[in-house]
């Protein structure tokens, strides 16, 4: 496979260099003639709650509880003491077939006044489907959300149950990001004029902020922040330079890491490290680059299937800062990576003996890091360094 970082210094690949600077750690930016894996790490690891039906998502609230999305439809609260509660009242009705379903769970960033709780969601229209985005009030006692009303939805509609995303994230200056999946429909997400593949910026009731990149563009929605991207499943706003970062799924092979800027092409169909399931390249692909594209930073020659993203910004674990966990499926395994700014400079494997399927990951107000596995029944752990003693 000839070399994704011969066009951009950035983009690092999961070869191990020919010379190994930190006991199968760090990474050259040449990639060696034999792949090997990265070590597995050990790892401190505390059931909080299980009984969960395929966890999607979480979000911890300022009282200590946490919300928790089930595929399915659910959304539920867990309170440590407590335990976790009957499903909460006023969720919208979700396509729950194939990949969709209730997916990711946000807080507003004014949620100590206005209580507004951020849902994506799966919804059919009765032959496809497509994601949308509302919000709805956590009522006082913690019960349901109130007045739950749609803010974006994904048009057309496209999926038969395949890609949809979805991540929300918020910049902290009133922005709502969210990343959708181009519905297992290629071209789609080289196509402007459609919300598949995409990286979408919203205000935080919805609407379209003047300064997006293709406002006032013909044949182009003004939602789209960036686009050639295939099925995002993880996104979070780097804490150190405030710039946001999107992985995604490959096809076979291929899962990625982005730097998402305003307006630039990611590449999907056109330009990828994967292959079809078949073993046959994409029809649409000019190669591993392609005019106009953008390189990843990081990028997986066999797919972990990569999932939730969070950055380690806490004090408790100073071994663990300046990094980026990431979850993952196939793998059913946590990926630790290294950071020296943009650059990822190791990689580590953490609960590869639990043999899960790791679907969202976030830093804890606690400094621990929680995972939630994809199964019936799911769980939500609490991780600590091996030598911790957490």
């Amino acid at each position: 496979m000839q070399s994704r970082t011969a066009a951009s210094p950035r983009a690092i690949p999961l070869f191990v260099s020919s010379m190994l600077i930190v006991a199968g750690a760090l990474y050259a930016a040449a990639p060696a003639r034999a792949a090997q894996e990265p070590p597995s790490v050990a790892a401190r690891v505390t059931a909080v709650v299980g009984g969960l039906d395929h966890p999607w998502a979480m979000a911890f609230l300022p009282d200590g509880g946490v919300l928790i999305t089930e595929r399915p439809g659910k959304l539920r609260l867990l309170r440590t003491p407590g335990g976790l509660s009957k499903p909460l009242s006023g969720v919208p009705k979700v396509a729950a077939s194939g990949q969709g379903g209730l997916l990711d769970v946000a807080l507003s960033p004014d949620f100590a006044t206005d209580r507004y709780v951020y849902l994506s969601y799966a919804e059919s229209d009765g032959d496809k489907s497509g994601t949308v985005v509302g919000r709805g009030r956590l009522s006082d006692d913690a019960t349901g959300l109130q007045d739950f009303k749609v803010l974006f939805r994904q048009e057309p509609k496209l999926s038969s149950g395949l890609h949809f995303g979805s991540r929300l994230v918020f910049d902290g200056k009133g922005y709502l990001f969210i990343s959708l999946g181009e519905n297992n429909q290629r071209p789609t997400a080289q196509d402007l004029d459609k919300l598949q593949g995409k990286v979408v910026r919203l205000k935080v009731d919805g609407t379209v902020p003047a300064d997006n990149p293709f406002v006032g563009k013909a044949g182009a929605r003004p939602e789209i922040w960036s686009y050639g991207h295939r099925n995002p499943q993880g996104m979070a706003l780097n804490p150190w330079s405030g710039e946001l970062w999107e992985n995604e799924h490959g096809p076979r092979g291929g899962d990625e890491i982005n730097l998402i800027q305003p307006g630039k092409n990611y590449g999907w169909p056109l330009a990828t490290y994967g292959i079809n399931y078949s073993g046959q390249p994409i029809p649409e692909a000019k190669g591993e680059t392609a005019p106009g594209t953008e390189q990843p930073l990081f990028w997986w020659a066999k797919s972990p299937a990569i999932s939730g993203m969070a950055f380690y910004n806490a004090d408790r674990f100073p071994a663990w800062q300046k990094s980026v966990f990431i979850g993952a499926l196939a793998n059913q395994n946590l990926i630790r990576l290294t950071l020296e700014g943009n650059r990822v400079v190791g990689q580590e494997w953490l609960l590869v003996d639990r043999k899960s399927r790791i679907r969202d990951v976030r830093q804890g107000p606690d400094g621990y890091v929680y995972v939630l596995t994809d199964a019936s029944p799911g769980q939500l752990l609490r991780v600590a360094p091996a030598e911790s003693g957490g």
